[in-house]
């Protein structure tokens, strides 16, 4: 079986067709999926996708890229994290590719995911593009370690990578590593160790070639793991397996 670690199910262009997408979920032996939180105002969404669906959870969190949102508080993060099928702080950390402007905003709201992260045991969900070094460093200073959690749709180098599984982070690799272009990225997926590694969609975005531009959704994370497993000369069977265990380790379902 396979797992989605990273999808937006509650996106309008998922949203009215769930019974469809979990229906093709178990079609490509897809067990679960994790519906990742950007903004409180659409929390409650996400909440009841997860409560709905007995093998879909969520997450609770401020993306980096809203700045025009309210400031979110470590203790609305706190208690919107206390469901049980709320497993993860996040999506969280720093995004300087979109907002080129000060950013010691985006810096502060990243420090209250990781000091809540902490307060409630819960691991972080964490994205960073075009801010790696600020968000290892504020990762290091507030002690993201002691909580672990995932750098979600990596794009980054091994550098970055290896730094953040010294953290104790594991590293998911989205349909980005299915496109020709993506050299980097490919190349950082030969090298992360199984034991360390998730899958995702990121859906509705990045769907893996050969659903290259349209709308994705998480049926399509088996094209994720048959690539990874063709780049490193390894059965799928062998990277659906190790992903899912380390899914349902990190996010303790």
């Amino acid at each position: 079986m396979l797992v989605d670690s990273h999808c937006h199910l509650d996106f309008p262009e998922l949203a009215g067709k769930l019974d469809d997408i979990v229906a093709a979920m178990k079609a490509n032996q897809v067990s679960h999926a994790l519906c990742i939180s950007v903004t409180l105002q659409d929390f409650p969404q996400v909440r009841a996708i997860a409560e709905r669906f007995g093998d879909i959870y969520g997450s609770v969190g401020v993306h980096p890229d809203y700045p025009d949102v309210p400031e979110v508080t470590g203790e609305e993060l706190i208690k919107l994290a206390n469901h049980p099928k709320i497993v993860a702080i996040g999506e969280t950390g720093l995004d300087y590719y979109r907002i080129k402007n000060d950013c010691e905003w985006q810096r502060q709201r990243f420090r209250t995911h990781v000091q809540a992260a902490r307060s409630c045991g819960k691991p972080l969900v964490i994205h960073t593009r075009e801010a790696a070094a600020d968000t290892l460093r504020i990762m290091r200073e507030e002690k993201a370690g002691d909580v672990g959690g995932v750098m979600h749709c990596f794009t980054e180098d091994w550098e970055t990578a290896r730094a953040a599984m010294d953290l104790g982070f594991y590293i998911s690799f989205s349909g980005i590593v299915t496109f020709r272009n993506a050299r980097a990225v490919r190349e950082v997926a030969k090298q992360v160790p199984l034991n360390r590694m998730l899958i995702e969609t990121d859906s509705p975005y990045l769907a893996p070639t050969p659903y290259r531009g349209k709308t994705n959704e998480p049926a399509l994370v088996r094209y994720v793991a048959a690539e990874i497993a063709r780049l490193r000369g390894i059965e799928l069977a062998e990277v659906a397996a190790r992903t899912t265990e380390n899914f349902f380790k990190l996010f303790n379902i």
